[in-house]
This record gives structure tokens, sequence and C-alpha cells, in this order.
């Protein structure tokens, strides 16, 4: 099964338990293309580790890794700190607690072309942190067997929660919105 935007390849390579958490949120919107192809490549057995995911909204339920559709913050702070490896979509909430505990996080955004959100924001939001060097971003055309590779070799920069990050990543969002809201669409017709 060919699902756009993601691949993955995941070996452990380290003795005991090697989890990979997926995080999807609480939007109400559903992200299954990722949910799908993690699923693919368990049942493939591309990734042989231990995948628990927040579903969310997702009508996909994974047939081949264990999955909650929400989690109390106690169970969910307890799979962060337990993951080796956060994968996880553009929400900032979720990437900040991923961050706190320390975890190597990849950013898979939500996409509007895929009904997975409104707008493209999350992109916007996963490219800042990663410009930051706090996480990698995996955006839609992106390799994610690559970036799996590359949080293995990567020195992500420790996050400290600081008005000036915050208010970098956001200034940063904004003038990507402003870039978009420029954007020169008079030659598109009306019908």
């Amino acid at each position: 099964m060919k699902t756009p935007g993601f691949r993955f390849l995941l070996v452990a390579d380290k003795i005991g338990v090697y989890m990979i958490f997926v995080i999807l949120g609480t939007q109400k919107f559903q992200m299954n293309r990722l949910i799908k192809y993690i699923d693919s490549l368990v049942a493939a057995g591309r990734i042989d580790t231990p995948v628990i995911a927040q579903i969310g909204q997702s009508d996909y339920e994974p047939v081949n890794y264990q999955f909650h559709r929400f989690l109390d913050k106690a169970e969910f702070d307890k799979l962060v700190t337990e993951a080796e490896l956060i994968v996880t979509h553009g929400g900032v909430n979720s990437i900040i607690t991923a961050l706190r505990c320390g975890k190597p996080v990849i950013v898979c955004p939500r996409l509007e072309k895929y009904g997975e959100h409104v707008d493209d924001h999350q992109r916007e939001i996963a490219r800042s942190f990663a410009k930051k060097g706090f996480v990698l971003c995996c955006d839609d055309d992106d390799d994610l067997e690559e970036q799996i590779s590359l949080c293995k070799v990567t020195e992500f920069r420790e996050y400290v929660s600081t008005n000036s990050d915050i208010t970098s990543i956001i200034n940063d969002y904004l003038a990507g919105l402003e870039r978009f809201s420029r954007r020169d669409y008079s030659h598109d017709s009306i019908r």
C-alpha cells in the first residue's frame, strides 16, 4: 500500500524495549494517511519494534499495533517518557511535551489537501521548530525513513521554554501566513 507523504523503516539497535509513540492529538480531523502507512509497515515486518499511537478522531484503526483514541494526561505523559522516539502531528502542545522530556521528535504536519486540517499552519509550525534545531520536520514530500536515521545522529538543541523561543516560532509562523496571503491569485479565473 502506498500512502502519500510517508516512508518509514526502523530497526531497533538497542537491547530492551524500544517504542515509538505516535501522537495525533485531539483535533476534530483525521490523519489516516500516517497511521495507515505505519500499520502497513508493521504488517510487512518493516517496523519490528513496538508502536503505540494516540489516534484521536482518525477513523482508521490500526490492526498491527496498539492504539488509543484519547489518553488521560498521566497515561499520555507515561508513554512520552517511555518512548524512544516521538512521531507527532504539528500540534504545539504535542511537540513541546515531547521536547520537555528530551525525546527526539519527528513532526509530520497535518495537511489541508488530505483533509487533515483547514489549512497548512501545522507545516509552518513544524518548519519553525525544525529551523530552531528542536525537531526534524517530515513534510509531505520528505522521507520519514531518512528522518528517523537522522534522529540517531542529530544533536538537537535542548528545548528550554522561554518567551523568546516561543515568540520567535510564532513570528516565523506569522511571517509564513503573511507570505501566503500576499500570493498573486490574479491568474485564477472565477467560474
